[in-house]
């Protein structure tokens, strides 16, 4: 498996679920060039999904591409019954593979991920591809490369992997163990383009968070990649370096008693990016909030950079959604209600 991914958000109308804006969103991403869909991801608010909405959105999903592009489902879980469950149901609905993140919170071994929860999921689903999502800061779990790849030996459908651990010796391992048949994907924008010129790692493409704005931008850094264009592939990386480090706003807070270190994780910057520019994102859902002022201005200075160093990217998205991006990138009515007022 090779190419750009877009893990894409879930658009939010309050709390329910924007079925016609995720079909305008999938179409968008389609339309520009991307390889495949991540629907019921991380990005997409796993955590806070009910198991009839996971299901809802795989089917909608699965049906909007009609094979057009690779269809992936998120149907990880901390409880291998209902990772088993959810996979069965994709499989049904159309999705030609799953994502299955590294169990949370419980931490088992990665021996214990590898024997009781990805292999009952690969066995029982030989039809359909099976990624394993290593993750370990959000997870506090990590499934090793020595278990990857006794994976990969044993099941055909155990190929791929998507590599969130920012470690570079990690990933390193992982190809020595799995061989060269075996496809790295990265799990984090700003490291994709050393993931994929390391010849120690060799990735093979990007699940993406910033695709769900500017897809085709992602979709030609990599193959500029691919084609061993590095000059086109740099300059187009810097350009988009500003983005790529909004997975996570870190900002400095004022409070009553003394100054704190704020965090807004991922999908906080880019739903909150995608509402200001007039795309169906919605708000996030509880317990995930909204940004600090701070936190807004550092996110749209991060845009309008690169806004201002190559306006020609996000012609696809106002072409598409029939907006001004100059224009919502600076007047602040389109930033109300996006930002806490105070801390």
């Amino acid at each position: 498996m090779e190419g750009c991914f877009t893990a894409l958000i879930t658009p939010f109308t309050d709390s329910s679920v924007d079925y016609e804006g995720l079909d305008k969103l999938v179409e968008f991403q389609i339309q520009n060039g991307i390889s495949g869909i991540l629907v019921a991801g991380t990005t997409g608010e796993s955590p806070t999904l009910e198991w009839n909405e996971v299901h809802r959105l795989i089917a909608r999903v699965a049906e909007k591409i009609e094979k057009r592009v690779l269809c992936i489902a998120g149907t990880g879980s901390n409880n291998t019954s209902e990772a088993l469950a959810a996979t069965r149901q994709a499989a049904a609905a159309g999705a030609d593979a799953v994502l299955l993140v590294d169990p949370y919170y419980n931490g088992p071994s990665s021996l214990e991920i590898r024997r009781e929860y990805i292999e009952p999921v690969a066995e029982a689903n030989p039809d359909v591809h099976i990624i394993p999502y290593v993750i370990p800061g959000r997870t506090g779990a990590q499934l090793l490369p020595e278990d990857l790849a006794l994976l990969s030996r044993k099941y055909d459908n155990v190929k791929t992997v998507k590599e969130a651990t920012g470690d570079l010796e990690n990933m390193k391992r992982t190809r020595a163990c799995c061989g060269l048949d075996f496809s790295i994907l990265s799990g984090d924008d700003a490291m994709t383009l050393q993931m994929m010129t390391d010849p120690a790692i060799r990735a093979a493409g990007v699940i993406s968070v910033f695709s769900n704005l500017l897809p085709g931008a992602v979709c030609d850094f990599v193959k500029y990649i691919c084609a061993g264009d590095m000059a086109r592939a740099q300059a187009l990386s810097d350009t988009l370096s500003p983005l790529f480090g909004l997975v996570t706003v870190k900002t400095m807070e004022e409070t009553p008693l003394g100054t704190v270190v704020c965090k807004a994780k991922n999908p906080l910057g880019i739903k909150t990016l995608m509402a200001v520019l007039g795309m169906p994102a919605g708000k996030c859902r509880r317990p995930l909030g909204r940004l600090t002022r701070t936190g807004m201005d550092t996110l749209l200075g991060a845009a309008r950079k690169v806004y201002t160093a190559a306006p020609q990217l996000f012609q696809p998205l106002e072409d598409f959604f029939s907006v001004d991006v100059a224009a919502r990138l600076n007047d602040p009515k389109f930033q109300e209600g996006l930002y806490y007022t105070e801390y």
